[in-house]
């Protein structure tokens, strides 16, 4: 089986073909499958953006296509950035500048206030229509800077500390994460889905 997934975010490629090692699929990105377009996320929750990716590079290539949408939900904050996770600081923003405004808006809020969770959810749509939803959550708290070693395009680890742990995603090693993260519970339900399926 052949699977798309629909993004150029390396960090989420390699997590996905690290988590799905084990089964007999090939994961190409779009880039790599010649489908260059953006697909504008204006959805007004994780499954609308996630969906709306998916479905799109299924109807370019004819060929299975998933898709993710996760963001950190900030309790003090009423639950921002949310879907607004990798574009609250502006348009073009780099991970420094993310860092250090989510870091900002949460300044001078007691530890045990800046609990805060990571939502993912995964679209996986057929070639032919259907689809199937996948979501994982992991719960914890913001430190008040940065640890840790910044994975490609998942800055927020260096920042959220796992309930439970004392040391951030970024400071984990790549199985330690996805056994916690969002990510890694969403994949694990896809993982099982994928495995019944193919046999």
């Amino acid at each position: 089986m052949e699977i798309i997934f629909a993004t150029n975010n390396q960090g989420k490629l390699k997590e996905m073909k690290d988590l799905l090692l084990d089964l007999d699929i090939k994961i190409f990105s779009t880039s790599e499958v010649g489908v260059n377009e953006e697909v504008k996320e204006d959805g007004e929750t994780f499954f609308e953006n996630a969906y709306k990716k998916a479905f799109f590079v299924a109807s370019r290539t004819d060929k299975h296509a998933l898709a993710d949408d996760s963001g950190l939900c900030i309790d003090c904050l009423n639950g921002e950035p949310g879907v607004h996770t990798a574009r609250w600081a502006g348009e073009g923003a780099d991970d420094l500048s993310l860092i250090n405004y989510t870091l900002e808006k949460i300044k001078g809020v007691p530890q045990k206030e800046r609990t805060a969770c990571f939502k993912s959810v995964l679209v996986f749509v057929f070639p032919k229509g259907g689809h199937q939803v996948f979501e994982g959550e992991a719960k914890g708290c913001l430190t008040e800077k940065p640890q840790g070693k910044n994975r490609p395009g998942l800055l927020y680890d260096l920042i959220f500390q796992p309930k439970g742990c004392d040391v951030t995603f970024a400071q984990m090693n790549d199985g330690d994460k996805n056994f916690l993260s969002h990510r890694g519970k969403a994949f694990e339900e896809l993982r099982q889905y994928l495995f019944r399926m193919i046999g």
